[in-house]
């Protein structure tokens, strides 16, 4: 018999989704039934998402400056959080956990105003805008950056980590393979749902100027926006280069398990995922990202030696190239890497996690639930 409901709320993106998912495992396993609330975007994520139903309830930003966009956007959130305590009545869950994005807003805005016990998880350094709205009115913060005892949430914050997918904790068991002096060398690019555009110019760029006894020992998966795949796929095949491309990896957990380097974004998912895992990393943080959290995610790895940070502005790409080149030179250099990359993971914030949402859903306080940790 289920122990009651958990209402996961969180945007469609795989940076919102995957920590949401990773703690709805944790809670199945405890014995819960989960559901799961966003937005339209979280198709292509929802076959491996564990919940008992998904829903969709609308939502909106409100970042225009157009009066008319900002009407129809509180209008859209008015009849979500009419549509989330409807669903919510329906339900009666045990408690409710956003985890960012604006499709959080109704359902965690219904949850308090209804009492019914509720908590967010900011993923990043930076809390985001949506996690900032709401702030004030949950009544416990998990952070996956964010510092216990800091801040004006200090007294009902916890700082969890990141919860991490199954197949992640799976791909840590595999050791990092050094790369042998002629053999393969696997490079994973990617850019998560912001900033792929960038690598889709830059690395093949930089693999051009690679010389040809380096490209042919490349193996490259490479995420890239569909409108530019075409035109990324084309310079590898000119090059002779055995390459994957496409918009969206399912397996990227074993990829990552594989690889001898990695250049990607540094958005808290792949930050957390790339620490429990435990690979070598170039980590560009996007430069359009409001309050400029990348850069704060990428400073928590970097700081123990598993990353190397360059900003967008400085990776050119002969830049990327010497990079590449000194990483298939020194093998034992991205060891270590990986090895300091594996020391700041948590693959326990999943579990932690969950411990802290049934407190809640048990009429806990978080000083309560403090209190037994320490």
């Amino acid at each position: 018999m289920s122990k009651g409901i958990i209402l996961l709320a969180a945007g469609g993106t795989g940076g919102h989704l995957f920590p949401a998912e990773a703690l709805a495992h944790e809670l199945k396993a405890n014995g819960w039934s989960v559901h799961l609330v966003t937005d339209s975007r979280a198709e292509r994520f929802a076959g491996k998402f564990p919940a008992d139903e998904i829903h969709v309830v609308p939502s909106a930003t409100i970042g225009s400056k157009n009066p008319l966009k900002v009407v129809s956007s509180l209008w859209t959130l008015w009849t979500g959080l009419r549509a989330a305590r409807r669903l919510l009545t329906r339900l009666r869950p045990s408690a409710v956990v956003g985890f960012g994005g604006y499709p959080t807003l109704p359902p965690l805005l219904a949850a308090t105003g209804m009492r019914i016990p509720s908590m967010i998880h900011e993923q990043n350094a930076v809390m985001g805008r949506a996690n900032k709205a709401l702030a004030a009115r949950v009544q416990a913060i998990a952070g996956g950056f964010l510092p216990d005892g800091e801040g004006a949430y200090a007294a009902k914050t916890v700082t969890t980590g990141n919860p991490v997918r199954p197949a992640v904790l799976a791909a840590a068991e595999v050791p990092y393979q050094l790369a042998k002096p002629d053999g393969e060398f696997r490079l994973i690019v990617f850019g998560g749902s912001q900033g792929a555009q960038f690598f889709s110019k830059a690395v093949p760029q930089a693999v051009c100027r690679l010389s040809e006894a380096k490209r042919a020992r490349l193996r490259i998966t490479q995420q890239a926006r569909p409108e530019d795949r075409e035109g990324v796929e084309a310079i590898y095949e000119r090059l002779a280069i055995a390459a994957d491309v496409s918009p969206f990896f399912t397996d990227m957990a074993d990829r990552l398990a594989n690889a001898h380097l990695v250049v990607s974004r540094s958005g808290a998912s792949t930050v957390s995922e790339l620490s429990v895992i435990g690979r070598p990393a170039v980590l560009v943080p996007y430069p359009y990202a409001l309050d400029h959290d990348q850069a704060a995610n990428a400073a928590a790895l970097a700081a123990n030696g598993g990353a190397q940070v360059i900003t967008q502005s400085e990776l050119s790409p002969e830049k990327l190239a010497l990079i590449i080149t000194d990483a298939m030179k020194h093998p034992d250099r991205m060891a270590e890497m990986a090895e300091s990359a594996r020391k700041t993971g948590k693959p326990d914030a999943a579990r932690l996690l969950a411990a802290m949402v049934e407190a809640i859903a048990g009429g806990k306080t978080i000083a309560e639930f403090k209190g037994e940790r320490a």
